[in-house]
């Protein structure tokens, strides 16, 4: 257990994920600051209800889990204002949370064992195949590794890989997010994700779904 600064978004952020924060808010600024000098990392938790900017009626309803996130670029383009990349490390559960005086959120978190490499079965592959495609089209747009929602190494192989960068890029609710942060499985993760993604359209088809 530890006591880690907490930035709760209305995105999530999950293990070798990456994301890009502009960073503007004065309570924020000061943590990120922080984290900056001392090379410490801060956890990225979803927002059940509330918005990401605080407001004087704002309540904000934090999940019960997250990712502790490394800052590997930082820049300040101007007064008042860091840009940031940040990549996620390990999920974790949250034990409990407090709101500081001005806004700062921190908490006690329990790490998550990490995801073991496990090959993806046959019946999961869509899911692998439609992000491998979004992968292709995002290179051949020639998309700025800034703008980029997912950073190499792509293992699209591995199913705790790929349901993670699904859960990422896909509109969830912060509940769903949630439910799939603490989904220790990975392959169980991925069926999750497979099925939204079957909801949804998304999927490639199969030969038996095409017509002869």
């Amino acid at each position: 257990m530890a006591m880690i600064p907490l930035f709760p978004l209305g995105n999530a952020l999950f293990p070798d994920g990456v994301m890009h924060l502009r960073i503007f808010e004065v309570r924020y600024l000061d943590m990120i600051g922080k984290c900056i000098a001392d090379g410490s990392s801060f956890g990225v938790v979803p927002l059940l209800e509330g918005r990401e900017v605080r407001t004087p009626e704002g309540r904000a309803v934090l999940a019960g889990a997250g990712t502790l996130a490394r800052i590997v670029e930082s820049s300040a383009p101007m007064p008042g204002l860091l840009q940031i990349v940040c990549a996620g490390v390990h999920r974790f559960r949250l034990l409990s949370a407090q709101e500081g005086k001005f806004g700062l959120w921190s908490g006690d978190i329990e790490i998550l064992e990490d995801d073991a490499p496990r090959e993806i079965p046959r019946q999961l592959q869509p899911a692998a195949d439609a992000l491998g495609a979004l992968i292709a089209d995002l290179q051949r747009q020639a998309t700025p590794a800034a703008l980029m929602p997912i950073a190499p190494p792509f293992r699209l192989d591995e199913c705790g890989w790929v349901a993670d960068r699904w859960a990422e890029i896909l509109p969830l609710p912060a509940a769903a997010k949630q439910e799939l942060l603490l989904t220790a499985d990975p392959e169980l993760r991925l069926a999750h994700i497979h099925t939204m993604l079957d909801e949804r359209g998304l999927l490639p088809a199969r030969p038996d779904d095409t017509d002869t």
